[in-house]
Order: C-alpha cells, then structure tokens, then sequence
C-alpha cells in the first residue's frame, strides 16, 4: 500500500482522533492538519499542529505537533511526524516540539529526525488559582520533549 500526504480539516482530523487516539480527545483550535491516504483515498493517518501549550515555548519559532492518530498502518507516524515538520519550516517556524508518555518508544520520532530535549514529571492537574480547572479527569503521566530544529 502506497501512502499519500493529503489536506484535512480541523474537523475531519479531530474525528479521526476521536476514533483512533489511545489516550487524547479532539482539539479545539489549529494551525494545521495533515493526513495520510493510501491508494484508494481512505485515510489511514492524521496530524494536527497548534500553538505550543506551554507559555515558555511561546516564542513564536516554535510550534507543537497535538495530536497523531493511525489506524495503526505502518510508518505512517513518522511521515506524519516529518511532513508536520517540513511543513512548518516552509511556514518560517524554526523549531517543532511534541511530547510522548514516557513509556512510549520513540521510534516513529527518531525516524524523523527528533531527539528527546527533556523529560517532565507528571502534574497533578492543570488548575491554578488565576485559572482554576476541573482536574477530575485528568490523569498525568511522565513525559518526554521531543525536538526537530531547522
């Protein structure tokens, strides 16, 4: 099966997360999405990049890669993973950032020419007292900060 970089919509990739990511919902903003079809034009894969999350990394060269989503077919991770970022460096970001459970492997990452930068501990929820937030569904895990500079 050959496999071929397609437009998508917001809504059309938050459907496929819906349906196909382990651990994460839909977003509800983007700067872009990305999908992945094979021959007969059924999408297999989707990406989707936002503003980074973290204030810190808001420097406006970054950009963060959300969510990637497959209907588990091969390799499409890591074309997924290199197309958000030569998309985002014909866009002038020069730096593109996601992050993965810890206990993730990485090789879809490492295919595409990211490195691991940090790793974060897990937070026990999202709610500050400037923005406090519902953390009953939050459930946090150690992270690892993956990286692709220009």
């Amino acid at each position: 099966m050959s496999l071929r970089l397609v437009p998508v919509s917001l809504a059309q990739a938050n459907e496929h997360v819906a349906a196909w990511h382990r651990h994460n919902g839909p977003v509800i903003q983007a700067i872009f999405a990305v999908g992945l079809s094979d021959d007969g034009g059924v999408l297999r894969a989707v990406a989707i990049v936002e503003r980074p999350k973290a204030r810190g990394n808001c420097d406006g060269d970054t950009i963060e890669i959300t969510r990637v989503a497959t209907d588990g077919t091969l390799h499409s991770n890591s074309m997924l993973y290199g197309a958000c970022a030569r998309a985002a460096f014909a866009l002038g970001y020069r730096r593109v950032i996601t992050y993965t459970q810890a206990d993730e492997s990485g090789a879809s990452l490492r295919a595409a020419g990211y490195r691991v930068i940090a790793s974060r501990a897990p937070r026990r929820g999202w709610s500050t007292p400037s923005r406090p937030r519902d953390n009953k569904a939050y459930h946090s895990v150690q992270r690892q900060l993956w990286e692709r500079a220009s």
